[in-house]
């Protein structure tokens, strides 16, 4: 695969320069240093990875999955050797702090590199990003004694990270985890229980994982504390440290099997077993693990890494989307097929797929799905930079206020619509976009995941309408509505965007009354029984504003642009979101105000 099928080089730099001013980074005490020819440069050594290691055994990661022999999980070859070549270019310590032995690189510039990653091979891309989230948890609430050996080999290649907290019996629901974790009398815990959809639970990469399991600890009559208050986290490696940081003896970790997946099966997907007694290294049964930070707080530690992991779903799924796009932009291009309906004469030549005018909607709609969603998390990456970055206490917390907002957006409406981007690439490719000679199909069925894991669409709407919306007094609500009313403001001096600027105020201010009227309910259950629309319209209503925003900088540029053609395309994307998709928002809202509770009356036995 072609380094211009994976991304547009083009869209990522004016996302990252043009619009979202990383560069200006630079100025900052973090950053200081910094320059856009280093930035630059490190999007290169991604864009290589992923062309010249990462994409060329995609295909054969979904043919050739994991395979689990009873005693070890081995994967294709080529993973282990990407990843060491990643490794190797320091780009798994691209965004970790100097004195974690990082580069130091914004945020912002790491997740732009990663996309190309998850764009050529999310199966291989998962081991990466796992691993980061995992250190970068443990470098924010772990004891740095206890965990840099760990970390220090996650920067190297030689460990990888896993993030441990589903339950056969639990699910989603984190409360009723049953996975206990006993003190010993040296100060250590071992422990006992399932945990299941571990992605990289067990392979051959590495010599080490270490998992980040979440456990109750039992009082003192063996009871385990209820609900989620009494969840703490550990660190649980499958090979013990000796005295001196390396591995040793196998820990009490147990492979119960892999899960066979539709797609993304480039990562293995493992069912694990704690404490079953096949590894004792001191003659006891029980996974030995330590305490991360205090007990009864691990579900907020782990919240750590969830949060980068839902914004790193939707970037992977923005990706994915873009892939998508591309193949299907190209095929378009390129295969010939019919004639216009002004062309009668059947002994004509056959025209390219391009020039009829429902394919053209189709890559159009997709092209505003995937860049849209691209923009939505890069600049997401970006409020996490000014999180880290800014000097000023206030303006880090509106930061931080406004990231918790966007993050249920930015996990599922790009896991959502870069996915119909992908079912637009397969129809666009029409019949052999259904067969597996060609990458599109893959593309979906990797995609498909997205919306399902790191929290499902439906507990992201719950989470932004019965949380997020709230949170300070609906303080990032207010935060959310100044960004927005200020690119209102900037586009209205522009006469082609007046009337979009007019159409996203309208919208703005319906999502903002249909949310006082839902927050005014006392009835939970009908508060929340349609709060899958609510975060569809909400999330269209941010990207719309995206758009609008990113349509300004266009304006700017447009005089003494070098590349009009491009610039025309992210306007036109523009124009068809704002043609096609934001009146959607006014269906969305339709059945929250009031609330239509047929779902919500809807008896079980009438199903």
């Amino acid at each position: 695969m072609s380094n211009e099928l994976i991304l547009s080089r083009r869209d990522v730099d004016f996302l990252l320069f043009d619009w979202l001013k990383v560069e200006e980074l630079s100025q900052r005490n973090s950053f200081a240093g910094q320059d856009r020819f280093e930035y630059t440069s490190v999007l290169n050594v991604y864009e290589a990875l992923a062309t010249d290691l990462f994409a060329p055994h995609n295909k054969k990661n979904d043919s050739n999955e994991p395979v689990f022999d009873g005693e070890r999980v081995t994967v294709n070859p080529e993973v282990g050797v990407a990843l060491k070549a990643f490794a190797d270019a320091g780009l798994m310590s691209a965004a970790f702090p100097s004195d974690w032995n990082g580069m130091n690189l914004p945020n912002t510039i790491e997740r732009a590199g990663m996309a190309y990653l998850l764009g050529a091979n999310s199966g291989t891309a998962g081991y990466a990003f796992l691993t980061i989230g995992n250190a970068n948890l443990l470098m924010a609430h772990g004891e740095p004694e206890k965990v840099k050996p760990y970390v220090n080999a996650m920067i190297e290649g030689k460990c990888f990270g896993t993030m441990c907290l589903s339950e056969p019996q639990a699910g989603s629901s984190l409360a009723d985890i049953r996975t206990r974790a006993i003190k010993t009398k040296d100060g250590r815990y071992r422990l006992f229980g399932n945990k299941m959809w571990i992605s990289g639970g067990e392979h051959d990469i590495s010599d080490n994982i270490v998992h980040l399991v979440l456990a109750k600890i039992p009082d003192e009559n063996g009871q385990l504390p209820a609900g989620v208050q009494g969840i703490s986290l550990f660190t649980v490696p499958r090979k013990l440290l000796d005295e001196n940081g390396q591995p040793s003896e196998r820990n009490d970790v147990v492979l119960a099997g892999i899960n066979h997946k539709m797609g993304y099966r480039g990562t293995v997907n493992c069912v694990l077993n704690f404490g079953e007694g096949r590894f004792t290294p001191e003659g006891e049964a029980g996974a030995i693990g330590e305490l991360v930070g205090e007990a009864g707080k691990g579900l907020a530690y782990m919240f750590h890494m969830m949060n980068e992991a839902r914004i790193s779903v939707g970037l992977g799924a923005a990706a994915l989307g873009y892939t998508g796009y591309l193949h299907a932009l190209d095929y378009a291009k390129t295969r010939v097929q019919g004639r216009s309906r002004s062309e009668r004469n059947p002994s004509s030549p056959q025209i390219p797929l391009i020039q009829h005018a429902d394919v053209r909607r189709m890559l159009l709609a997709q092209k505003a799905y995937v860049s849209g969603a691209l923009a939505l998390c890069l600049y997401a990456a970006r409020l996490t930079d000014d999180i880290h970055s800014l000097e000023d206490a206030e303006q880090r917390d509106q930061a931080h206020q406004l990231l918790d907002l966007l993050t249920p957006v930015v996990k599922s409406w790009s896991s959502e619509w870069g996915l119909v981007a992908n079912d637009l690439a397969i129809q666009v490719h029409g019949g052999y976009g259904y067969t597996r000679e060609y990458n599109v199909e893959q593309f979906y069925r990797d995609n498909r995941l997205n919306p399902i894991h790191e929290g499902t669409f439906g507990i992201q709407a719950l989470d932004l309408l019965g949380r997020k919306t709230r949170l300070n007094q609906g303080l990032s609500m207010k935060l959310l509505h100044e960004k927005i009313m200020y690119t209102i403001e900037q586009a209205k001096a522009e006469p082609s965007l007046k009337d979009h600027a007019d159409q996203l105020d309208q919208k703005w201010q319906l999502i903002r009354n249909v949310t006082e009227k839902l927050h005014a309910l006392t009835d939970v259950e009908l508060q929340l029984a349609n709060a899958a629309n609510y975060l569809e319209a909400f999330g269209h209503l941010v990207v719309g504003w995206l758009w609008l925003d990113q349509a300004v900088v266009i304006h700017k540029l447009m005089p003494n642009s070098t590349d009009p053609d491009f610039l025309r395309g992210k306007l036109a994307a523009c124009d068809y979101f704002f043609g096609w998709e934001m009146p959607k928002i006014i269906s969305w809202l339709a059945v929250l105000d009031p609330v239509e509770t047929t779902p919500l009356n809807m008896s079980e036995e009438w199903f």
